[in-house]
């Protein structure tokens, strides 16, 4: 079965747009991990506009199944991870100010500086997973950083998924067959909803994981709004 890590980067977004503590991220992943998600992603950024440096650190007594800290490994991410040591690492090439990822690495022209990073965390026993496009050279070349596993990045899927294009699965589906065999661990992530995500799983061989953050939370929002308004109406009702 393909475990589920639910990304909460949004909460925090939403509880910085306020100042304060509500909500309360150390609660929400503590409760998502009741609800029965197998893992907490986060993705801090050197802004920390959403996930901040403490937040990290705060979590790694809260996890307690399988936390995964995505970014760019500058020096300030990776000291913060080799102080946390989570259970795995995602390397992600996004540029400080982008707003969200939007590609893979190059796994040929930046081989040398990703098997430097990648053996750094190895040494310290932290799994690693590199970002990558549904590119056959990039998941080849991916094999030869040194990485645990690759998280396919799923936009391209997703997008051609909404359009009713059920090929644009194709790419996805030939990379996973070749990190299968080169003996790469699969995740995938990006866009990835309610919509989609039963058709990509099922397609998809040997799928690890999958971390899922901006739609699973927009939808617990929607799908959660008519419990709480009527809360609100009953607790408003005059007796």
């Amino acid at each position: 079965m393909t475990k589920l890590s639910v990304n909460i980067n949004k909460i925090a977004t939403l509880r910085n747009s306020r100042g304060g503590n509500t909500p309360d991220l150390l609660k929400t992943a503590t409760d998502i991990q009741r609800f029965g998600a197998e893992g907490i992603t986060i993705h801090p950024r050197p802004d920390e506009r959403h996930i901040k440096y403490q937040d990290a650190l705060d979590l790694k007594s809260i996890v307690y199944t399988e936390y995964n800290i995505e970014g760019n490994p500058i020096p300030s991410f990776m000291d913060l991870v080799l102080k946390i040591k989570p259970t795995q690492v995602t390397l992600v090439p996004d540029a400080e100010d982008a707003i969200t990822s939007n590609a893979g690495w190059d796994t040929i022209k930046h081989k040398k500086f990703l098997q430097e990073v990648i053996q750094e965390f190895k040494n310290n026993g932290i799994r690693t997973s590199i970002f990558v496009d549904p590119v056959l050279k990039m998941v080849e070349h991916a094999k030869e950083t040194g990485a645990d596993r690759i998280e396919l990045y799923t936009e391209g899927f997703a997008h051609e998924y909404g359009l009713g294009n059920l090929k644009g699965i194709d790419s996805y589906v030939k990379a996973a067959q070749l990190a299968q065999n080169l003996e790469l661990g699969l995740n995938a992530g990006h866009d990835l909803s309610l919509d989609n995500i039963e058709f990509f799983s099922k397609n998809i061989p040997n799928l690890l994981e999958v971390s899922i953050g901006h739609a699973l939370i927009s939808e617990s929002l929607y799908l959660g709004l008519e419990n709480v308004v009527n809360l609100y109406l009953r607790k408003l009702k005059k007796l």
